[in-house]
């Protein structure tokens, strides 16, 4: 490895020789109304569900909830950050969304790896977010990792 790669190396995550099935991470942040409005002007969603108080009580939902997108966010958090972490590239993620976040809801973000592909240097993740133990997005995740 070159001395300019090497000064580089601190900011990467685990390499794929590091990682083992079973092996997972968690990410946690309470939901605020500030996070659900830059949500919104970041994505340029800005369903009443989300933003209208007044809408989203006839709703459903009897309130606001966050996008689900925004929980869906707080997997690539651990991804990109924990495990397997920086240097590693998300390829793809199924999502299905269970149950609706509110503000105030702390919700946990936690990916577990479920295969190891040598060859092609693949992970797949089970990927969950739950709020008070109940699950609110589930899915599945597939990240190329950087080998030694």
């Amino acid at each position: 490895m070159s001395e300019e790669q090497n000064k580089f190396e601190e900011f990467y995550g685990y390499k794929f020789e590091e990682l083992t099935v079973g092996q997972s991470a968690v990410y946690a942040r309470t939901v605020t109304e500030a996070d659900i409005f830059a949500f919104a002007g970041v994505s340029g969603d800005f369903n009443p569900v989300h933003v209208n108080e007044e809408l989203a009580a006839a709703s459903m939902f009897g309130g606001r909830i966050a996008h689900g997108m925004l929980s869906a966010g707080f997997i690539s958090t651990v991804l990109g950050t924990k495990l397997p972490g920086p240097g590693s590239i998300y390829l793809s993620q199924s999502l299905k969304f269970k149950a609706p976040v509110k503000i105030g809801d702390t919700v946990v973000a936690r990916c577990t790896i479920k295969e190891l592909n040598p060859e092609k240097r693949k992970v797949k993740f089970d990927t969950v977010c739950t709020v008070r133990g109940k699950v609110v997005v589930e899915g599945e995740a597939d990240i190329m990792v950087p080998a030694r």
